[in-house]
């Protein structure tokens, strides 16, 4: 596998007008700063129409839907992360050994997960973007276990490995259970060592 990467990186939207472009941005930078200053769940359609200075029906041809328009501010912060696995420095992005990129793999995505909680929670209404979320991850723990010639079903293990750093599990641990994060990366870890122990025609 190379590391360029095998799904377009999130945010990247056929071609626009550039006109178009700038009023989508100027939009998402609205949604982000009221998620900064107030909190996800303060975020409405009106809200950000406001902030814009632009009518509410101009943020509802854009995004559709609030959800919509939590997913669109969500990708921003996920393209970078994508961006980091595919080109970032080590261990995270090219150039560690498999085993060593996998472990940060790990403690990233569930250190992301965890900070974009409240915007993954408002997003869960457009598919579209968890399909997309889902598949560059899994399509990219896929390439670490192969490197590592773990034996097995490569697809079925990645998303064992994927299911612990989903947020519906981080905050039933989180919130509920009241499990620490250095727990929880460590369990994840003694997870993918059992999982690489295993490695082909041993």
């Amino acid at each position: 596998m190379s590391d360029r990467p095998l799904l377009p990186i999130l945010g990247q939207e056929p071609r626009e007008r550039s006109d178009a472009a700038r009023n989508r941005e100027a939009l998402l930078e609205a949604a982000q700063r009221l998620v900064d200053r107030c909190g996800v769940d303060a975020v409405t359609m009106d809200a950000v129409a406001e902030t814009a200075g632009v009518g509410k029906g101009t943020v509802f041809r854009r995004f559709s839907s609030r959800a919509g328009l939590m997913a669109a501010v969500l990708d921003r912060s996920e393209a970078g992360w994508q961006a980091q696995v595919i080109g970032g420095p080590p261990p995270l992005g090219p150039g560690a050994p498999p085993r060593e990129r996998l472990m940060a793999f790990g403690r990233s995505r569930l250190e992301t997960n965890l900070r974009h909680a409240a915007l993954i929670q408002a997003a869960s209404g457009a598919p579209m973007r968890n399909y997309a979320v889902y598949s560059f991850a899994a399509t990219h723990l896929r390439y670490l276990l192969d490197e590592l010639e773990v034996s097995g079903d490569i697809a079925l293990l990645a998303t064992a490995l994927l299911a612990p750093l989903e947020v519906p599990i981080l905050m039933q641990q989180t919130e509920i259970e009241s499990i620490g994060i250095e727990r929880i990366a460590a369990g994840w870890e003694d997870l993918a060592e059992r999982v690489i122990a295993r490695r082909r025609g041993a």
